[in-house]
């Protein structure tokens, strides 16, 4: 599994650091935080690992770093609104663009699985950093008007989070399941679709 820019062989016209940085994303997705070592960071990268604690410290500094970069992705591949836009129409564009930004990066979504799955917890902050973004923008699009104001805004939140993620954790489990209860070979088109929605209940 490898990140967009992955810093493997080739890849000379990324510095040092951000290589580093690729590096421990790409090995903490497929083998997690705890089983990787500064060394592996360093041998993935192609640097010494006094490089990598010069640059970053610690493994917390490192894992901030990760952290950071999956948040800016997230950040960077939210198309900006118009005052031309509908709700509807708008939050379809930017789940699409989320969906098609974790496709070309399927590290980010190894990382954020282990984030949320993994029985050993995590140390980090993604997803909360992750809510602080998404918060930030559903307020900017209600104050706008580009964003229904009939549900709470806490509402809104979680439900573009759980509409952007929620595939990602509940995917593998209907993958699973559909391979254990149809014969071998049969069309993956046949596969149910998963829809996850949010629904406000009353007080």
């Amino acid at each position: 599994m490898s990140s967009t820019g992955s810093p493997n062989a080739g890849s000379s016209h990324l510095t040092a650091k951000t290589r580093i940085r690729n590096a421990a994303l790409d090995l903490y997705a497929d083998f997690g935080e705890d089983a990787t070592s500064m060394r592996a960071v360093a041998e993935k990268a192609g640097v010494t690992v006094g490089l990598v604690v010069h640059h970053y410290g610690t493994k917390d500094g490192l894992r901030e770093a990760v952290e950071q970069r999956i948040v800016d992705l997230f950040a960077d591949a939210i198309p900006p609104a118009t005052a031309s836009d509908d709700a509807r129409s708008l939050a379809a564009s930017r789940d699409a663009a989320v969906a098609a930004m974790l496709e070309r990066n399927p590290a980010v979504i190894g990382y954020l699985r282990r984030a949320v799955l993994d029985p050993t917890g995590n140390r980090g902050r993604v997803l909360e950093m992750l809510t602080d973004l998404t918060a930030e923008q559903v307020a900017s699009l209600r104050t706008a008007g580009l964003a229904s104001t009939a549900h709470a805004d806490s509402t809104q939140v979680i439900g573009v989070l759980v509409r952007q993620l929620g595939h990602l954790f509940l995917h593998p489990m209907v993958e699973r399941t559909w391979a254990q209860l149809v014969p071998p070979h049969s069309p993956a088109s046949d596969m149910p679709r998963l829809v996850i929605r949010v629904v406000e209940t009353d007080p």
